[in-house]
């Protein structure tokens, strides 16, 4: 299986970059205090943070906003995963812990402030990409099993059978969501040269550490940006 980010992505956004961690042999099911710990630490320090400031004009944020713009999808109506997540944080200092990988993917992604994904591999057909959709792309948004059109021209990962996430970080679908089940996950963190980068490795490699450390999982990870567009998920 490899991962790609499509040439139309990087004629777009040359700057754009994906941190990738695959973590296998993840069997431990019951609760880690430690990584719930993690969590509730990075929810309240990032709250006290994010109540100077306006959240939107915050520079990880920011450019999120600007590359939907440029592609005409209006932030407010479609704000980014990393700007929700960290809007409810700056609102309230409390997050619920659902399981150890979602958990651990939550607290990374608030400290950083970086929008990461986790996807079950085995749920997953084929390579997976991100591109601009296509006639005829289907999804299965989040609680679902209906499946719906996604409008041509949206940037959206998707592997060889249907788009996982739609507008980018925007929205991830049911078919390859992570469940306390999941042994063998993807996760992707997105972000731009010269503004997120140094954010994206640091919380990769923080990933990468903790998923070693916590749960046992055996890591691999990599960087693909526009000089490297590509990367084998297997080795």
């Amino acid at each position: 299986m490899r991962f790609i980010v499509g040439k139309d992505i990087f004629t777009k956004f040359p700057d754009f970059c994906v941190g990738v961690v695959v973590g296998e042999g993840i069997y431990r099911k019951e609760p880690v205090e430690k990584i719930q710990q993690f969590l509730q630490t990075s929810v309240q320090e990032t709250h006290r943070l994010l109540q100077e400031g306006s959240l939107k004009e915050r520079p990880e944020i920011a450019v999120w906003r600007e590359a939907f713009r440029s592609l005409d999808i209006n932030p407010n109506k479609y704000p980014s995963s990393i700007e929700a997540l960290l809007k409810r944080v700056s609102k309230k200092p409390e997050f619920p812990s659902i399981n150890n990988v979602v958990d651990l993917v939550n607290a990374l992604s608030i400290k950083h402030m970086v929008p990461m994904g986790a996807h079950d591999l085995d749920q997953l057909a084929g390579n997976i990409e991100i591109r601009f959709s296509r006639e005829g792309d289907l999804f299965t948004a989040f609680g679902s099993d209906t499946t719906e059109e996604v409008p041509p021209g949206e940037p959206v990962y998707s592997d060889d059978l249907e788009v996982r996430t739609r507008i980018w970080i925007w929205r991830q679908g049911e078919k390859a969501k992570t469940t306390p089940d999941s042994t063998r996950i993807f996760f992707p963190l997105d972000g731009f040269q010269g503004v997120t980068r140094d954010r994206v490795i640091t919380a990769r490699d923080e990933l990468k550490d903790k998923l070693e450390q916590l749960l046992q999982a055996r890591c691999r990870s990599y960087l693909v940006e526009a000089d490297n567009p590509e990367v084998d998920l297997e080795s």
